[in-house]
């Protein structure tokens, strides 16, 4: 934060609503959660019941299982497609309740593993049946639905509640690099392909494009990781919101001492009130299942949603040529739309109550999961069961990806949105989902063609 941004903020006008004076009594450290009695077995299961709205979906679990033994592809397809839906909700809530309990690095760790554990369960069984195309265009429709899709719902939502909402730019901008790095990871073989294609045998071009993609997947997950520990270690106060009451604090401060400088602000961690932002008491994170429930729950939750996940992706073929639609766009478009619902909704929530940061999290946050994590770990693991999963997009769909980076970088480069912004990002998927309604899977099978 610059000294003229400071000063600008200190002499905006600050709601003038009564804000209660802070008691050191009032401030909840993280030993007072491993103090705290465990919560029992009927508020556990109570909890994960209330979780979220999106969990009335459930009763589409064992209806969809079913169905894979009774109806139609099709019909197995849809009501696996909703099934997965609460799971995913149901996932991240285990997920985020074990984390409180295991301390920022293993939390961290955890979330990496677990968020995007539906995509990573649909890729590795389509995978298994040798659909590359559907791993494919799943991985880039999770990046872009993530990076347009909800991102564009955050900006528009929010900003038809709040006129101009602010984040942390230097933490968007890092999250923008890594993203821009893992699409240069898309765009080399992409090249190398278009460049050597004609002087090289299938066979060599093959072995070398699969060569070229492990060793980069290799560097992106070291990247990934080494991300982590910028993240939750070294730099990890970039990351980290000021609690409530040192926005409290820094209100009271304001108000006390209009003289403040710019230093003593910034050593309060930032916590100047915008104009027109309130200051609500933060609910305090604490544990709501057992601990035994917590890892049972996510261990039985990950169970269904690979046996969903293997009756959605067996029906692929047959709801493809019955819908008369390509891979492509079922990896591209339905897929993403399954194993994103629950950070779709989150992200938008959490934009509408302005936590801007919170919500690019949550949208540019998985998108970098994906192209850095989830993508080389394909990969990886297609080179472990012999199947040729590549780095290698066509150049529509690497330039597609390169475009959604650009726009969404360009937009986050002054720390702001607006509702314009969202309703851009929103209109750009559209245009993209369009173009890809009508796109061949023949033109994504460039490997070994």
């Amino acid at each position: 934060m610059t000294a003229k941004s400071v000063e600008q903020q200190s002499s905006a006008s600050i709601s003038s609503a009564v804000i209660p004076p802070v008691s050191p009594a009032t401030i909840t450290t993280t030993n007072d959660i491993k103090t705290r009695p465990d919560p029992t077995i009927k508020q556990g299961l109570m909890a994960l019941v209330k979780s979220s709205w999106i969990n009335v979906l459930v009763v589409f679990i064992p209806i969809g299982i079913a169905s894979h033994f009774v109806w139609s592809p099709t019909v197995t397809f849809i009501l696996n497609f909703i099934a997965i839906v609460p799971l995913a909700k149901l996932l991240g809530f285990a997920t985020e309740d074990i984390a409180l309990r295991t301390g920022e690095v293993i939390g961290g760790l955890l979330n990496a593993s677990f968020g995007n554990a539906v995509e990573l369960i649909i890729s590795i069984i389509s995978l298994t049946q040798n659909l590359v195309v559907v791993v494919q265009a799943s991985m880039l429709g999770s990046i872009l639905s993530n990076l347009l899709l909800v991102l564009g719902m955050c900006f528009w939502f929010g900003g038809i509640k709040y006129q101009e909402q602010k984040f942390n730019e230097t933490v968007a901008q890092t999250s923008a690099s890594l993203l821009f790095i893992a699409t240069t990871s898309l765009l080399l073989p992409a090249a190398f392909h278009a460049s050597v294609g004609s002087t090289e045998t299938k066979e060599e071009l093959t072995s070398d494009i699969l060569n070229i993609s492990r060793a980069t997947s290799i560097i992106l997950l070291i990247i990934y990781f080494s991300y982590l520990f910028f993240q939750l270690k070294t730099h990890k106060d970039l990351f980290l919101q000021p609690p409530a009451e040192a926005r409290r604090i820094s209100y009271q401060l304001s108000q006390q001492h209009q003289t403040t400088t710019g230093t003593d602000i910034e050593q309060l961690n930032g916590g100047i009130i915008a104009p027109g932002e309130t200051v609500d008491d933060e609910e305090e994170e604490v544990p709501q299942m057992p601990f035994w429930m917590a890892i049972v729950a996510l261990l039985g939750i990950t169970a269904l949603v690979a046996v969903c996940a293997e009756f959605l992706v067996s029906a692929i073929e047959d709801v493809v040529e019955q819908w008369h639609i390509s891979e492509t766009f079922v990896g591209l478009i339905l897929l993403p739309i399954v194993g994103n619902a629950a950070e779709h909704v989150t992200a938008v929530t959490v934009a509408m109550k302005n936590k801007m940061d919170l919500a690019l999290g949550v949208a540019v946050g998985s998108s970098m999961q994906i192209a850095l994590l989830v993508t080389p770990l394909m990969v990886l693991i297609g080179w472990g069961i012999q199947v040729d999963m590549s780095l290698l997009f066509n150049v529509y769909e690497t330039a597609v990806m390169f475009i959604s980076v650009i726009m969404v970088n360009y937009l986050m480069m002054d720390g702001k949105s607006n509702w314009l912004e969202g309703l851009m990002l929103f209109s750009l998927y559209l245009l993209l989902a369009i173009s890809f309604y009508y796109f061949p899977d023949a033109a994504s099978s460039e490997l070994g063609a």
